[in-house]
């Protein structure tokens, strides 16, 4: 994955230059092929109308979602199941699949359930109880921001719903062993029993709404790719009380601002990653100091020789966020070629930044009066 030395995939870390090419033989994932994109596009209404994140690999791997999407041509409509850890701001690559899942929602009219995992972090994160509460409420502000339909999403907190999460949770870790939590997720006999415990409370989500309705409704999950050893272990474990494995949908990861040989992926833990709650002041200063550049040492080398958008962060990050696929080809030649310096890529890089941010915090600042509307209600 990197030269000498492989890069690190697990739940709690990513770095390195990533493969993805060897993540999907690790994971034994299966890669989206122009099949499955054809079907995808006959539902939302052409080629034109899949979304970017599709086209251009940015989702890049499946389990069962041919599965998933022969259901649903049945009438049997899958629903989805994503969630959050809070423990701190939601950056720009928590953005990435809930923006894509906010897609699917509306593209398949389909009902979300969204956990927020405050257990986990609790266990795993080196944070007081009442610090993951403050960030449940901030994090719930975040999703809501994104423009989900209340009517088909509900929200879950682990501890606040352990009157339904509970009683299925024992159910799933009484065919759980030791060995497989630890092999699965590096725990250790060090770790605490919680961490141990966990995994059975993320698996719950992917069949709860079928134990809560009373029968087998399939799950379609979007996930970064990292996430993929928690839903390995689900999909073991459901079919053993009797319900459908989910099927998942991976995502690449938003690449660090450092770079993706060194960052491996945008982390609050390198200190540059970009919130949803930035000020646009901020997210000028750190993309000019931070992003990794693929320019030249030189103005005059740059005009000759070109840069290289495989590598500038700057170009990475808009075949993120740039939805144009004219101007963002466009904007590949230039760079390439020269025409195009660092610094102006930067410039159209901060320019749709903050114009995602100042559109998100408007609709960020009127969702304190809908949490009520998202929670599950049973």
């Amino acid at each position: 994955m990197s030269k000498g030395k492989e890069a690190v995939v697990t739940p709690w870390e990513v770095k390195g230059n990533i493969d993805y090419g060897k993540l999907i033989e690790k994971f034994g994932v299966s890669k989206i092929d122009k099949k499955l994109l054809s079907r995808i596009a006959k539902v939302c209404g052409g080629e034109d109308k899949v979304h970017p994140f599709l086209r251009r690999g940015i989702f890049f791997a499946h389990r069962d979602l041919k599965w998933a999407l022969d259901e649903y041509d049945k009438g049997n409509k899958f629903y989805l199941y994503t969630g959050c850890g809070p423990s701190g701001p939601v950056h720009l690559g928590h953005a990435t699949i809930w923006q894509f899942t906010k897609w699917l929602q509306d593209v398949f009219d389909c009902e979300l359930y969204f956990q927020f995992t405050d257990d986990e972090k609790f266990l795993f994160k080196d944070k007081s109880f009442d610090e993951i509460q403050k960030w449940v409420h901030e994090n719930m502000l975040d999703v809501i921001a994104f423009g989900f339909d209340h009517k088909k999403t509900h929200f879950i907190v682990d501890t606040k719903h352990a009157n339904i999460m509970y009683p299925q949770a024992i159910q799933v870790a009484k065919k759980l062993t030791t060995s497989t939590v630890k092999s699965a997720f590096g725990l250790k006999d060090s770790s605490n029993v919680g961490q141990m415990f966990y995994t059975a409370m993320q698996a719950v989500p992917a069949f709860l709404p079928s134990q809560l309705k009373g029968k087998n409704i399939p799950c379609l999950i979007p996930h970064a790719i990292d996430q993929d050893p928690h839903f390995r272990v689900t999909r073991d474990i459901l079919p053993k009380l009797g319900y459908y494995k989910p099927a998942s949908i991976q995502s690449r990861f938003l690449p660090g601002l450092g770079g993706i040989q060194k960052d491996g992926k945008l982390s609050s833990s390198t200190g540059a990653a970009i919130y949803m709650t930035d000020s646009a002041k901020d997210v000028k200063k750190k993309i000019n100091k931070y992003a990794f550049s693929g320019g030249q040492a030189t103005v005059e080398e740059h005009r000759r020789l070109g840069g290289n958008p495989d590598v500038d962060v700057s170009y990475q990050w808009l075949s993120f966020f740039e939805e144009d696929d004219s101007k963002l080809a466009a904007i590949y030649a230039d760079y390439k070629s020269g025409k195009l310096l660092s610094g102006e890529l930067k410039a159209i890089l901060i320019e749709k930044v903050n114009g995602i941010l100042a559109a998100h915090q408007k609709r960020r600042a009127k969702a304190e009066s809908k949490i009520s509307k998202f929670m599950l209600k049973v």
